[in-house]
């Protein structure tokens, strides 16, 4: 009997081979848009997943308020892990870390590398980290030891059976030290949070032992007992911060703290929410963003509902040609049960080719899928065991739901109405295929305008005025290795042609460098950002005075002055009147304002301005406080001026690394995910109107094909081409009319809520609700005119001969 229903059903496809591949075509679209979008909302969820005891792993983080700065830091202070694991017994293990910046010598030259931690012993216990060298007991137990990727063991000695070789180091401002390899160890997996190639011990780190619990520098991460829920533990850390700052050397008066509406909490995340659900300050790499894989999981399954949608609708509006099959079938003895087992007998067959088609596109797709989505998804065989066998369920699955409807209608047929002809026309009158066709537009439309808000917000990103100026600036990174040569260097890059200014620093509003400091200004608390720069930053940086002025060369009081932002301003008695107030550093050090500049963005625009203090570098030319040469060109020749400053550096260098980069393009970096996102959003978007033509191009066909006798008698009384060409039409307008009316209150409520999470951010004007809907109009238009103009066209003789 199967074999019944499959040759049956083959004969029914191949007979009808338009409609067979658009079906095919439509399905295999949505299913491959489905497999991709589950392929990488997969990995987004999989972050970290692969560490042993996941379940069980929970990191540190401090919210601060500090007279009127907050702060949400994903860091805590040194002390606070191994407190932790001393005072609460739901602790089995903590470790530290402590990222940094190094260069390590390579025969006679330096090589920058910025995937550096200090850890503690405890690390390779919390975290599942193999070595393929070495004992993870004992790795990181000494000082001056070192456990590195296979990767970088390749990269230095060319092997990977390397322990007890040494590297030599030169850490930030520190001398050259050799450090012994203690371990090799696997690579990070890429879903992960970190990915640090280079662990050096912590008993290096002179911050280790610091024992203030308000110094907030360290990544900081807990072991849990088996069985311990990590939100019973978070309720005890009130009490317990409040005894440690009062406790810690020269402790807090926690009374007076609190009495001004200061506050220093713990909180913990976690392992497994970080990627997602964690935006703090001092990540220790861009976070991915839970709302991104809802929204990618909405438009994988938009696409393929508009599929099914297709499918049920070009299955049902064929009703009428397949209506006396029915009938026949009926009288001659067939069950209703073994009409619909051939009906689905179809759809299984159609799904089963679309899935094949899908699974083969979603694989050649992948590369394209790779870079819109800046993901790096490899299709294994580990992967390919699980994902072959889902996007062949998937693909059958839906096929077989999109078919049990059509299955439905077709086999309920009486078979007495049908063979007297009194059954209606398979297309036209059905209010199901208005309402699908309308939803597959409220889903296309819906698309459509969160594409435009995400490019409008975009837009709204690059060009909107930051505070200072961030193009034509070139950044030349780690100068701290020049030591005494750094203003050498900056004096000589000034003399180039086409060199503006320059200026030697360590914090940039385009950098990750940040140094948050608790100050106090008209001996009131600030939480600010506290930021050494020299006479020359105001000025490279662009940035605009509100009052007062910039540092002056061979200003001998300038060293103990500084100049603030906006919003450090706003925290001093008198804002209006900052230049006579004054800033408070430690317990002896006073600083005086002598200018404030307007407010810069240093960070995403998803954060509001925080207060900025930046006092006067000091000793730049015994290379103190500086990593970075911010240098403006205003010569259109770029490259000439970079081959002149990297041949400048050769010559100061003694065999360091050159690194630089551009200001704007690290700015664009802070808003990498967004374009992302707005990238795919745009091809999915267009594979979903794709799909929704492929339907309509199909409907338009079938509805032309129905009236053909209609349309012939009408041209006969008179009815011209336009006039056939509005009848046609307007039978599928009219559904995409009332989607509009459904899209547009649903997409606006989502796209403005995705917009909160900005602090800065566009509006959504009405004019985008006209753009979306003219463009679905357009869109239908243009797939039903092709049909309805060649129905329109065709001689009446010609159809009307056969009646």
């Amino acid at each position: 009997m199967l074999k019944i229903y499959l040759s049956t059903a083959i004969r029914h496809l191949i007979r009808n081979k338009a409609f067979t591949l658009l079906n095919i075509i439509g399905l295999a679209l949505g299913l491959a848009t489905c497999m991709l979008m589950l392929f990488y909302v997969r990995n987004e969820w999989s972050y970290d997943r692969w560490n042993e005891h996941a379940d069980r792993i929970v990191r540190i983080n401090t919210e601060v308020k500090f007279g009127a700065s907050v702060a949400d830091m994903a860091q805590t202070s040194p002390p606070m892990g191994p407190a932790m694991v001393r005072q609460f017994p739901e602790v089995e293990k903590a470790v530290r870390l402590l990222s940094g910046e190094t260069q390590i010598k390579k025969g006679d030259e330096w090589i920058g590398e910025n995937r550096i931690t200090y850890a503690d012993p405890s690390l390779f216990e919390v975290f599942t980290l193999p070595l393929i060298k070495g004992d993870s007991r004992t790795a990181l137990n000494e000082p001056h030891s070192i456990v590195i990727s296979e990767d970088i063991a390749r990269k230095y000695f060319g092997v990977t059976d390397i322990v007890g070789r040494e590297l030599v180091l030169k850490m930030e401002n520190r001398t050259e030290e050799a450090y012994r390899v203690t371990g090799v160890m696997e690579k990070i997996p890429v879903p992960s949070h970190f990915h640090f190639d280079i662990f050096l011990s912590m008993k290096d780190e002179s911050q280790s032992k610091g024992l203030n619990f308000n110094v907030i520098n360290m990544s900081t991460y807990l072991l849990l007992r088996p069985g311990v829920r990590y939100k019973d533990l978070e309720a005890k850390m009130g009490s317990f911060m409040r005894n440690a700052l009062s406790q810690q050397p020269g402790g807090w008066d926690m009374d007076a703290f609190e009495r001004d509406g200061n506050y220093m909490r713990t909180s913990f995340t976690p392992l497994t929410e970080i990627h997602l659900h964690s935006h703090r300050l001092r990540e220790l790499e861009a976070n991915g963003s839970a709302g991104y894989i809802s929204i990618f999981s909405a438009v994988a399954l938009f696409v393929l509902l508009m599929a099914c949608i297709n499918f049920i609708n070009l299955s049902t509006a064929r009703s009428a040609n397949r209506s006396r099959e029915v009938g026949i079938r009926k009288v001659l003895g067939s069950s209703r049960s073994r009409l619909m087992a051939l009906f689905l007998s179809e759809s299984a067959l159609v799904t089963l080719v679309a899935s094949l088609l899908a699974l083969a596109g979603a694989w050649a797709l992948l590369p394209l899928f790779n870079k819109l989505s800046g993901k790096d998804l490899t299709m294994t065989l580990s992967v390919l065991a699980w994902w072959a066998p889902l996007s062949m369920v998937l693909g059958i699955g839906v096929g077989l739901l999109a078919g049990v409807y059509p299955a439905l209608f077709l086999s309920s047929f009486q078979p007495v109405r049908v063979l007297k002809g009194r059954l209606a026309t398979g297309f036209r009158g059905s209010r199901l295929r208005t309402s699908l066709v309308a939803l597959q537009f409220t889903l296309s439309i819906s698309l459509i305008f969160g594409t435009l808000v995400i490019h409008r917000q975009l837009h709204y990103i690059e060009s909107k005025d930051l505070g200072f100026d961030r193009d034509h600036v070139l950044v030349i990174k780690n100068v701290h290795v020049l030591e005494r040569q750094q203003l050498v260097l900056k004096e000589e890059a000034l003399r180039l042609p086409g060199v503006a200014s320059a200026t030697l620093s360590s914090f940039l509003p385009t950098g990750e460098r940040r140094w948050a400091n608790f100050l106090s200004a008209d001996h009131h608390p600030l939480q600010t950002e506290f930021w050494p720069v020299d006479e020359d930053y105001i000025s490279t940086m662009g940035m605009q005075l509100k009052t007062g002025r910039s540092f002056l060369k061979n200003m001998p009081t300038d060293s103990t002055a500084v100049v603030i932002n906006e919003a450090a301003a706003a925290s001093l008695d008198h804002p209006s009147d900052a230049l006579h107030g004054k800033i408070y550093y430690g317990n002896d050090k006073e600083y005086h304002i002598i200018g404030v500049v307007k407010n810069f963005h240093f960070s995403s625009l998803r954060d509001p301005i925080s207060p900025v203090v930046m006092p006067l570098m000091q000793n730049p030319a015994k290379g103190e406080g500086a990593d970075a040469l911010s240098i403006r060109i205003r010569s259109a020749d770029v490259s000439a001026v970079l081959a002149a400053v990297r041949e400048r550096w050769k010559t100061l260098s003694r065999g360091q690394q050159f690194e630089y980069s551009f200001m704007d393009e690290d700015f664009d970096g802070l808003y990498h995910n967004e374009r992302q996102m707005g990238q795919v959003f745009i091809a999915a978007t267009a594979l979903a109107i794709v799909v929704a033509c492929l339907g309509l191009l199909g409907l338009a066909a079938y509805a032309a094909e129905q009236r053909t006798r209609e349309i012939s008698i009408r041209k006969v009384l008179g009815a011209g081409v336009s006039s056939i060409v509005g009848l046609l039409s307007k039978e599928f307008l009219r559904p995409v009319f009332i989607s509009m009316l459904i899209a547009f209150p649903v997409a606006w409520m989502l796209m403005h809520r995705w917009l909160q999470d900005f602090a800065y951010r566009t509006n959504i004007p009405i004019w985008i609700m006209g753009v979306a809907g003219l463009a679905a109009i357009i869109v239908a238009a243009l797939a039903i005119s092709y049909q309805s103009i060649r129905a329109a066209r065709v001689n009446p003789v010609e159809s009307l001969r056969t009646e």
